[in-house]
């Protein structure tokens, strides 16, 4: 297309400015070249529009990659350098609340990261050392010291990045099909071009008729209407996909959509809000289920812990009030403890009863913990009150549309890295 577009620009041209010059004699074509060259911005300028709109998902994923990270020199001095000067062997070190810099493994410290957005594990996990961690992942409540592995485009998330990219890159059947179109059709136009030439320079009065007619043909020929076509076709059908809350990523697969038979959900964000929240509240002793959540919402909220945040966040959504604590300390991995209106409340894992020896029998407990919850106690000195599960809540709106899916007789299936008691 873009061959036969640009020959029939360059002919118009020459033909149009020979006339004015006064080499050869016919009416120009200054105003078909105008109007031929801006048709064609135009379906460049939708085009590009359509891209740069797909492209936000590949802005998306590189804003997970922090810059700088603090590299730990051999004296033991701490200094902020761009990752870009990160080598395999060099050790860094990952304060709470950072994001991790590079591909690693841990050579110091223990705390709990988030990998929710690279792997789909809604629980934060575990990290000790010789444990590997992934650049772009949320480091917790500790520090990390972190042994370099692979840096740069090596990295997990620069690969996906690199995949997304090439998925935007790809051609729709459709464009491939204008483009095989105008192959033919610029074979046709360059023969005909040059039959009409030579007909009208035998049979003809002159050579500027024949010149006139030969630049006319290849004029007409250009298909600047397809160029136009194509694009507006891509732009208009993604924004519609668009407003549906569809990325199209790959055009190929949205052609092919019409042929589904099944749908392939991710779990964490998109069946789940991807946040961490109290789904069961067990009251195991003379205490109301509020006054659970307040006793253990108004401990965590000192506490920067994926799972404290989850319990303020869903005590703020249930509008219960908290209270301020006072001799508030924490238990190194095992919860928190304080005192709430003079009385000394603890928010404990099950690990902590273990290392006391205090048992709990309810079945409900078992049941929740079953499911893949993560239960915390909250105990009265050493009294166990109640207990909380915690999970990546799920969307309301995600029945509803599995539910419809399955009526247009669509397979559904879920694809997590969770574990598969969550998954369950």
């Amino acid at each position: 297309m873009m061959t036969l577009i640009a020959v029939a620009i360059t002919v118009a041209y020459v033909f149009s400015a020979a006339e004015v010059l006064g080499i050869v004699t016919g009416e120009p074509f200054f105003w078909e070249l105008a109007t031929l060259i801006d048709i064609m911005l135009l379906g460049h300028l939708v085009e590009m529009r359509s891209v740069l709109g797909a492209s936000r998902a590949l802005e998306e994923l590189v804003k997970i990659m922090p810059s700088d990270a603090h590299l730990v020199r051999d004296a033991g001095n701490i200094e902020d350098v761009s990752i870009d000067v990160l080598r395999p062997g060099d050790l860094v070190l990952v304060k709470p609340g950072e994001k991790v810099p590079v591909d690693g493994v841990v050579t110091e410290g223990k705390s709990s990261v988030n990998d929710s957005m690279l792997t789909g594990e809604s629980i934060p996990v575990s990290r000790k050392q010789g444990d590997p961690v992934t650049a772009g992942a949320i480091n917790g409540e500790g520090s990390l010291r972190v042994e370099v592995k692979k840096t740069g485009k090596d990295t997990y998330l620069n690969q996906v990045i690199e995949l997304v990219r090439k998925a935007q890159e790809s051609k729709s059947r459709a464009q491939d099909l204008a483009n095989r179109a105008a192959l033919v059709l610029t074979i046709i136009a360059l023969s005909v071009g040059a039959i009409t030439f030579l007909a009208w320079y035998i049979l003809g009065p002159d050579l500027d008729f024949a010149v006139e007619r030969a630049a006319t043909v290849m004029v007409i020929a250009c298909p600047h209407a397809l160029g136009l076509a194509v694009p507006l076709v891509v732009a208009v059908s993604t924004s519609l996909a668009a407003n549906s809350g569809l990325l199209i990523r790959d055009r190929q697969a949205f052609e092919r959509a019409k042929d589904l038979q099944a749908v392939v959900f991710d779990k964490t964000g998109t069946l789940t809000r991807g946040v961490f929240g109290v789904t069961d509240v067990l009251a195991l002793g003379d205490i109301r289920e509020k006054e659970l959540i307040r006793h253990a919402a108004s401990l965590e909220r000192n506490s920067e812990h994926p799972i404290a945040r989850g319990i303020v966040r869903s005590a703020a959504e249930g509008g219960i009030p908290l209270v301020s604590p006072e001799e508030f300390r924490a238990i190194p991995g095992k919860g928190v403890e304080g005192k709430i209106e003079g009385i000394l409340i603890r928010v404990v894992s099950p690990g902590y009863l273990q290392e006391e020896g205090i048992a709990v029998t309810d079945p409900r407990v078992e049941m929740i913990a079953s499911q893949g919850k993560t239960v915390v106690f909250i105990l009265r000195d050493r009294t166990v009150l109640g207990a909380l599960g915690l999970a990546d809540i799920i969307r309301d709106e995600s029945r509803d549309a599995i539910t419809r899916l399955k009526a247009m007789g669509i397979r559904c299936m879920m694809l997590t890295g969770d574990n598969r008691f969550v998954a369950k």
